[in-house]
């Protein structure tokens, strides 16, 4: 069902380039709702259903209006009175109850609707290569997943039935003038062309204002998102006017799109307006003057009236819910952008099973590869080296050299632009991303902490797993003790990116995640570099249980993690210089000896500096 839905919601045109796309002035964004809407047939047509009978209900009082003025008045028959206003009673309580139900069927199901696409959105966002997330803005990406959504709500909910009803009203009121008066029709008739026509040119305008008003705010508050994420950097570079005056500039320019979006519709509704009534007054200059002459009674006159009033207050509403629409559809259009991307990394067909069970046996063989945002600098040059099931191999190399690009490829975030990478003896663009990264397990130099428990936040690495397995990877990541000294224990809440936790401890809850996840391969990335002494003793512990019985790839400057590696790989430029354990490199007098040199000396001066 998702997918049937997520796939109607994308753009007809993905090849489309931006400026084409925004190009489009009209509601066919929209459109894309649709599937959505069709999941809940039953609300549909409880909406619809309320929807006609309140329009109905509102189209049959200036029947009995008529009546009354020209029988109960006239013919002074209090019985005949008494009975019309009684039925317009009940043509009020019908009516209370049918506005009633309309509201219940139309506001839920765009809370549905919405509930539904925002998934989707997210769902598919989390489907994404990193190549996509390279270039976008975060804080743009939830501006449209959070705002955006919250336009189409008001679309899918009360501005679209709006719509319908006043449409309803519209066309159901022009019928009955037309049997009323077809005299008097024709110069309403006549007048909506000029009425119509604004309303479209005016649209098209709102439209691109409100789009680009949209887009404009989107960029403030993906600013905002993140100065807040860096508010500690911010305030200790004395930089808060600065990151104030940079959002107020975003916002102001926010605030000047949505001016002159506000503009256009205050136009568009000032000229809908006055040609709607001017059409109703003169309506009535000529209908008062057949009913002087005797052409015309006045019942038939107040009937005519009510339906024009009826016709005209409906237009004029459409002009407004236009406007409304206009922006609905401008953010549909840029919801309908993101599900449009493609991820690059995708599954094949058939993908080729991993063997089980896993022995953890890594090859790359001649792989190359360029970051798709710099495609003219390649990173890896035809790299070359196996690690055995078991084995642990450190990667050294000076900055830029392709270690991080190793373990980028290795979890499939990429793939090479030549040769190929192996793991249990297959290629990884046959197999299955998510089954690859199954088998690995990652322990970042930067670890990820969300707002959210201690207990969550380990069990990232197996959200299926029991409490007393999460706390026995706790207790072998040395992370238990400080856990349990937590006011609420393994539930408290460890802040946004765990600011409340020191380097080391955050780095022993993802140590504590790798040892829940169990996989046969894990990468760790630099995971001590950037600890004080004492800390660094505590995560190594934690890592070397971690390291036993798995194939582990260390990328780490400290000779103290690089000693300990059954292998030595020197990067430099993308390419494997040189190879060997910590002893016989440093007879070799290369790469690795000059790096282990600067490093010996930059630890001697810090060693007298204390």
């Amino acid at each position: 069902m998702v997918m049937r839905t997520t796939e109607a919601f994308v753009p007809d045109d993905q090849t489309a380039p931006t400026s084409q796309k925004k190009s489009r002035r009209n509601l066919k964004p929209l459109g894309r709702l649709v599937p959505y809407l069709l999941q809940y047939k039953a609300m549909v047509a409880g909406a619809c259903f309320f929807l006609a009978l309140a329009a109905l209900t509102t189209l049959s009082l200036p029947l009995a209006v008529r009546r009354v003025i020209d029988h109960g008045f006239i013919e002074a028959d209090s019985g005949l009175i008494n009975a019309y206003f009684g039925m317009l009673m009940v043509l009020a309580a019908i009516l209370a109850l049918a506005s009633a139900g309309r509201y219940f069927f139309v506001i839920t199901l765009g809370e549905r609707v919405v509930a539904d696409l925002r998934k989707d959105v997210f769902s598919h966002l989390t489907k994404l290569s990193p190549t996509f997330y390279d270039t976008a803005e975060s804080g743009e990406i939830v501006s449209r997943l959070a705002a955006d959504t919250t336009q189409v709500k008001a679309a899918v909910g009360s501005t679209a039935s709006l719509f319908l009803r006043n449409a309803i009203l519209f066309l159901g009121a022009l019928a009955m003038m037309v049997a009323t008066s077809p005299a008097l029709s024709l110069i309403v008739i006549a007048a909506i062309p000029f009425i119509v026509l604004p309303l479209v040119a005016f649209g098209r305008g709102v439209r691109r204002r409100s789009r680009h008003a949209q887009d404009t705010l989107a960029l403030a508050t993906a600013y905002a998102s993140e100065a807040i994420g860096a508010m500690r950097t911010v305030q200790a570079f004395t930089s808060e006017r600065a990151v104030t005056g940079r959002f107020g500039a975003a916002v102001d320019e926010a605030f000047g799109a949505a001016r002159a979006s506000i503009k256009a519709r205050a136009l568009l509704t000032a000229i809908a307006i006055f040609l709607i009534f001017a059409s109703v007054v003169a309506v009535m200059w000529i209908g008062a003057a057949r009913v002087t002459s005797g052409t015309l009674s006045p019942g038939t006159l107040s009937q005519f009236l009510l339906y024009a009033v009826f016709a005209a207050g409906a237009l004029g509403q459409l002009s407004e819910v236009w406007g409304e629409l206009s922006l609905a559809a401008g953010a549909a259009e840029r919801l309908s952008e993101l599900l449009a991307e493609e991820p690059v990394i995708l599954a094949p067909e058939q993908p080729a099973a991993l063997p089980a069970p896993a022995t953890g046996r890594v090859a790359f063989e001649a792989v190359a590869f360029a970051y798709p945002s710099r495609p003219d600098m390649p990173t890896l040059n035809g790299l070359s080296f196996t690690v055995e099931p078991g084995e642990t191999v450190a990667i050294v190399g000076p900055s830029g050299a392709g270690k991080s690009t190793v373990f980028s490829l290795l979890e499939r975030f990429y793939d090479p632009t030549g040769g190929k990478i192996l793991v249990d003896g297959v290629d990884l663009t046959a197999a299955d991303p998510v089954d690859l990264r199954a088998r690995i397990a990652l322990v970042p130099q930067d670890t990820t902490i969300f707002a959210a428990s201690a207990r969550d936040n380990i069990a990232f690495g197996d959200p299926g797993a029991t409490n007393e397995a999460i706390i026995a990877a706790a207790r072998q990541a040395l992370a238990d003790g400080f856990v349990t000294a937590l006011p609420e224990g393994y539930d408290t809440l460890l802040g946004e990116r765990g600011v409340t936790l020191s380097g080391g401890q955050r780095q022993r809850i993802a140590i504590a995640r790798a040892l829940l996840r169990d996989a046969p391969i894990l990468l760790l990335d630099e995971a001590t570099s950037a600890l004080d002494a004492e800390s660094e003793v505590l995560v190594q512990q934690a890592l070397d249980k971690l390291m036993v019985g798995r194939t582990t790839l260390v990328i780490a400057h400290r000779l103290s993690t690089v000693l300990k590696a059954d292998r030595i790989l020197v990067l430099d430029h993308g390419r494997l210089v040189e190879e060997g354990n910590h002893q016989s490199l440093i007879a070799k007098g290369g790469t690795y000896a000059r790096l282990a040199k600067l490093q010996f000396e930059a630890g001697r001066l810090e060693d007298a500096a204390e």
